[in-house]
């Protein structure tokens, strides 16, 4: 864990500078519309099992106006066009979401009445497509600091480290909690949030600082 967190107190500052303006820019979501959290929510559901960076695509080629406008099929030939994966599941599921398009007040009001986990389970339970990581990466996105998104990049660096066993795999719930718990007690000894321990992990596994 030392070797890491040593890793972690390294990451460049110009890479701090960009963590710092990606968690700036999480946490203006408190101002955002209820359009703008529903199209992260349509980018949340479209990074599982896919690319962020192809998520991230489409979105900003279609927008809110896209995602809660366009029919099924015309859904599936965007997400073709962007060569995303599961075109036809995917389209299907943002259809399914559009029923939740005011969303942010639901979130909001859980927050302020019980806490951020159980904001992930309302969403889990409740819309179709996101797990624990998906419901995690947009509750991050939105602002909210204190989940872990557990994807195979986190788990890997985790791995590395000996801070999971070499066949560990998340499988359910259970698996995921472990992993998460593991972010949290390494975040502890730096006073860091979950949010920009994650940023963090992810620029030192992959190179690179993504929403």
């Amino acid at each position: 864990m030392q070797e890491l967190l040593k890793n972690i107190a390294s990451i460049p500052e110009n890479v701090k500078k960009i963590i710092d303006s990606r968690l700036k820019e999480f946490s203006s979501f408190s101002h955002k519309s209820e359009n703008e959290w529903f199209s992260e929510l349509c980018f949340c559901l479209l990074t599982a099992n896919a690319k962020a960076k192809t998520a991230l695509a489409v979105q900003r080629d279609i927008g809110f106006n896209g995602f809660y406008n366009l029919s099924e099929q015309e859904l599936v030939s965007k997400l073709l066009e962007h060569k995303h994966r599961f075109h036809n599941i995917k389209s299907s599921r943002i259809v399914l979401a559009r029923q939740h398009v005011d969303l942010k007040n639901t979130i909001t009001e859980i927050v302020k009445t019980q806490n951020q986990q159980s904001a992930r389970d309302w969403l889990v339970q409740n819309v179709k497509g996101l797990g624990l990581k998906e419901a995690s990466h947009f509750l991050r996105n939105t602002g909210h600091e204190n989940l872990s998104i557990i994807d195979r990049h986190i788990v890997a660096i985790l791995k590395q480290h000996n801070l999971l066993d070499s066949k560990f795999e998340v499988k359910n719930s259970s698996s995921y909690m472990q992993a998460e718990y593991i972010c949290g007690s390494l975040a502890k000894q730096i006073n860091m949030s979950l949010s920009r321990l994650d940023l963090s992990l992810w620029y030192l596994k992959t190179g690179g600082v993504l929403k």
